[in-house]
């Protein structure tokens, strides 16, 4: 009597099998520090109160409670439709995001009369309103994975998202003051009491446009022509699309008046430029592109004034903000004063005079928040950003295509740009810009345009991450003939 043959498990099946394991184990892990999250969310808002009140109310939990419900739903969403997207991405935001809407609580409790302050609504003011702003943005990035099952579909809109986002930048600065203009900066567009900041959707649609324009260009912009210290420079007529972005870039510096925004168009592309050619030069064109613009601008407002006068007025604040303390320095000193308040470790969450700061709010959250947790809290809320860019490179250098290496590595770079011409602003680094920190500042836009773009995020690294196993979306790129790209094996995309 013979035992029955055991059929062996198809390679197939096994592979699908450790694909499912590797799934769990990372949405585990991803629901394990967002509990952490929101938990470091409720300690910050209890400390919070027992500062401002003396005392912590029973439904100080309550925040933290409803952002862990909106960011719990965004992980299941993940769980569902991108399995083995990264786990650190989503945590790592939710607490930026929370801390955020602690802070705006607080300054809704700093505003308040001392003896309404115990009674003051949960949902209401600044932090009320951000909160239902997070819910709608994450609410937007659970869409867009939903719908955006596979990011190559991108590129084929990358004309038409060219075309919305050239459109999203110039209506600022074509409409009249009165519907545009918020603090001598015409980002925004005003209608009534509601208004939204374009440029910051503007940003994504221009990322995908460099990065399938890229893709398709990268080796005619790879040619070089001559050799000068070691550093290969490209052909003259291969300079046009850099001039054009430069040019665009100026005009935003001149007619919007504002060089943080300015600097966050041209800077993504260079950078995004750089990805594809690995050509060092790229980013030194650049960089004398953008300051020797900037500094033509600063000399034509000196002598000219006009469009260019905004740009040399800013300048001049930003040389010498102690001239004028009381007057036009007077929001960059109250905000190095702050930052200086806080010394080492800071006030305490609660402890501060965030009241005391011309837009603490939104502009300077940075430099509130920096108040009351000090120089080492400040450090810490970086190194959470620097998390998210590098999980963010991370992705880019493990996809499969060179659109998403291109896209995935300009969104990364983009997020960190901004949280850097932001800190850069607040702390006298550079000239004072009109954006806003990422997650943390008040307002809908900003939120929203940001969890888009960590949504992209989560679906370039679940591609990326995901199993070569069957014919999924990561298995093998649709279209196109393989190409080398850093030395990965790579697919153009070619719709």
């Amino acid at each position: 009597m013979t035992a029955a043959a055991v059929p062996a498990a198809s390679p197939a099946s096994t592979g699908e099998a450790a694909g499912v394991r590797l799934a769990r184990s990372r949405r585990n892990a991803e629901l394990s520090l967002l509990l952490l999250a929101m938990v470091l969310v409720a300690a910050y808002a209890a400390t919070v109160e027992a500062n401002v009140l003396d005392t912590v109310t029973p439904d100080f939990w309550m925040p933290a409670a409803a952002l862990g419900l909106v960011f719990l739903g965004l992980h299941l969403v993940i769980r569902w439709l991108a399995p083995f997207a990264d786990p650190a991405l989503l945590p790592a935001v939710a607490l930026l995001n929370g801390i955020g809407v602690g802070f705006l609580r607080r300054y809704d409790l700093a505003k308040a009369v001392p003896a309404d302050r115990e009674t003051l609504a949960i949902f209401a003011g600044t932090g009320g309103r951000q909160l239902a702003w997070t819910l709608g943005a994450v609410i937007l990035a659970a869409g867009l994975l939903a719908i955006m099952r596979d990011h190559r579909s991108l590129s084929r809109y990358a004309y038409t998202l060219g075309l919305a986002g050239i459109v999203l930048v110039m209506i600022p600065a074509v409409l009249p003051a009165r519907f545009s203009e918020i603090n001598n900066a015409k980002l925004w567009i005003r209608i009534g009491g509601f208004s939204i900041q374009p440029g910051e959707f503007a940003k994504l649609a221009l990322l995908a446009f460099f990065a399938y324009y890229l893709v398709r260009k990268r080796e005619v912009l790879s040619l070089a022509s001559r050799r000068v210290l070691g550093i290969d420079f490209p052909r003259g007529r291969d300079l046009g699309p850099v001039l054009v972005v430069w040019i665009i870039s100026l005009l935003v510096l001149v007619f919007e008046k504002d060089l943080g925004t300015s600097l966050l168009y041209f800077g993504m592309f260079v950078v995004t430029l750089y990805i594809a050619t690995e050509r060092v030069s790229w980013l030194l064109i650049g960089l004398i592109l953008f300051f020797g613009g900037a500094y033509l601008a600063y000399l034509l407002g000196s002598t000219v004034g006009g469009p260019f006068l905004n740009f040399y007025d800013r300048a001049q604040i930003w040389l010498d903000p102690f001239a004028e303390p009381y007057d036009r320095g007077y929001q960059i000193v109250q905000g190095l004063l702050t930052l200086g308040t806080g010394g080492l470790f800071g006030a305490g969450p609660g402890g501060g005079q965030p009241t005391l700061l011309p837009e603490v709010q939104t502009d300077f959250i940075f430099a509130g928040i920096g108040e009351e947790i000090g120089l080492f809290g400040l450090s810490a809320l970086l190194v959470v950003y620097l998390l998210v860019v590098e999980r963010g490179l991370r992705a880019a250098l493990a996809v499969r295509d060179s659109f998403g290496k291109l896209l995935a590595g300009g969104l990364a770079f983009t997020l960190g740009l901004q949280v850097f011409v932001i800190v850069g602003g607040i702390s006298k680094l550079i000239p004072l810009t009109g954006q806003t920190t990422p997650f943390l500042s008040a307002g809908g836009s900003s939120l929203m345009a940001n969890w888009l773009l960590i949504a992209v995020l989560l679906r370039v690294s679940d591609g990326a991450r995901r199993p070569m196993t069957g014919g999924g979306p990561a298995a093998r790129p649709s279209g196109g003939a393989p190409e080398q790209l850093h030395g990965a094996q790579t697919e153009v995309i070619r719709p």
